[in-house]
This record gives C-alpha cells, sequence and structure tokens, in this order.
C-alpha cells in the first residue's frame, strides 16, 4: 500500500464530528501550519530530498509530512508522484506562490492563507487578487431567462415564442 493510500486511510477514519476527529484534525492542521511557515519563510531555499529526508527537516512525522504532500501538491511547480510514492521518492516542494495562495483560498484554510509570511512574498493588493479571483470562480451566475415575447437571440426579428422558442 502506498504511503499516500495509508495517509488517507489513517486520516479520513477521524468523524469531523465526533471529539477525537475533531482534535486530530485541529493537531493535523497546526503540524500543516508549522510546515507552510518554515516554507514560506524560506521562499529561496530549494527544499528536495526524499519524503523521509523532508519529514525530518520539518520535523514531521512521516505520515502527517504524506498528508501535507497531498495537500500541496496541486500548488507545486512540478506536481510528485504521490499516488504510488514511498519513503525514498525524490520530492521537490518547488511552489508557485500565486497558485499556493488561491489554492489556499479554495480551500478555506484561513489559518494558511492568513500566514504573515505572505506579506513577504505578495503584496496585500495581490492577495485581495487572487482571493477575489478564487471566490468568483465557484460563483455560479445564471444568464438572464429570455421571455416567450423577447425578441429571438437568434437575430430573426421574431418574438421568441414564435421562433426559437416555439417548443419551449
Amino acid at each position: 500500500m502506498s504511503l499516500l493510500q495509508e495517509w488517507r486511510d489513517f486520516a479520513y477514519a477521524n468523524d469531523m464530528n465526533s471529539r477525537q476527529g475533531q482534535m486530530f484534525w485541529a493537531n493535523y492542521f497546526n503540524i500543516e501550519k508549522e510546515i507552510y511557515q518554515k516554507l514560506l519563510a524560506n521562499p529561496d531555499k530549494v527544499w528536495e530530498g526524499t519524503v523521509e529526508k523532508l519529514a525530518k527537516e520539518f520535523d514531521t512525522e512521516l505520515k502527517y509530512f504524506v498528508g501535507f504532500l497531498d495537500g500541496v501538491n496541486d500548488s507545486l511547480v512540478t506536481a510528485n508522484p504521490i499516488e504510488d510514492m514511498d519513503k525514498d521518492t525524490e520530492v521537490s516542494l518547488a511552489y508557485d506562490k500565486e497558485k499556493l495562495y488561491y489554492n489556499m483560498v479554495g480551500a478555506n484554510a484561513d489559518w494558511l492563507y492568513n500566514l504573515e509570511e505572505w506579506d513577504s512574498l505578495l503584496t496585500s493588493e495581490r492577495r485581495k487578487e487572487l482571493y477575489k479571483e478564487q471566490k468568483n470562480s465557484t460563483t455560479i451566475v445564471k444568464e438572464k431567462k429570455i421571455g416567450r415575447n423577447d425578441p429571438c437571440p437568434c437575430g430573426s426579428g421574431k418574438k421568441y415564442k414564435k421562433c426559437c422558442g416555439f417548443n419551449a
């Protein structure tokens, strides 16, 4: 079984509605926050190595670090082969800062996108733009419904009900 599958089986066995599950996820989110703080505080550092080596470098248990890799993978310059990685798989944490911020907003991870480390990476204006862009990307906009007696949008000049909307 891959490390990722082990992590998912372990993590998602914890029900968010139970006290134990809430404690597990609160602990994990604190671990995740510490990893991101270290990662963002050193933007010029190249974070590469085996999964096990990087887990030690971030002072994190392997299983929790695998959870972090699962979450950050979509924000990396080059995605890691997380589906079948083991402790000796070489990974890179080279991230796209705008994509990472955008994805954090999308995940509603305010404990991450509000980290003070972002101040030196992205201007507050750019962070606001990315925030708005992400929130608007999930907003459903319904087109105005064409009324029966409105002019047909095909440009015929007829009423919609007498033209394209005859079966509507």
